[in-house]
């Protein structure tokens, strides 16, 4: 049997770093966490996960950067990537995709929205 695919999240607020972690941990899915972006940039590295689903408003690296980073590197290029953030103008989801990523979350959102997304992404 194969191992469950591997799922970085980040946010720099504990309570939804816990709450996101925790809905895809039940649905099945390996979570390894970060509290901001150097740490979620420097795990993506090093981990190479299936997805990363990174919140936008993070100290020291944006969720935006990092998605440009990972972009940027020929190991982690191909890492599906959902941003989530409360910033939800057309500019930020705009500066979202055009450095990279694959998908964009609203906050709040459902956490079974998430976890469909995660899945699709993973198909």
């Amino acid at each position: 049997m194969s191992e469950a695919p591997l799922v970085l999240c980040a946010d720099d607020d504990e309570d939804i770093l816990a709450l996101v972690s925790l809905r895809l941990e039940r649905a099945g899915f390996r979570v390894e966490r970060a509290a901001d972006g150097d740490e979620a940039l420097d795990l993506a590295r090093t981990l190479l996960p299936d997805v990363a689903v990174l919140d936008v408003m993070m100290p020291r690296r944006t969720g935006t950067e990092v998605v440009a980073a990972l972009r940027a590197d020929e190991a982690t290029k191909h890492l599906k990537v959902i941003l989530l953030s409360a910033r939800v103008q057309q500019a930020d989801v705009e500066r979202g995709f055009d450095a990279g990523a694959d998908a964009y979350l609203a906050k709040p959102f459902r956490a079974p929205e998430l976890v469909d997304l995660v899945r699709s992404l993973l198909a």
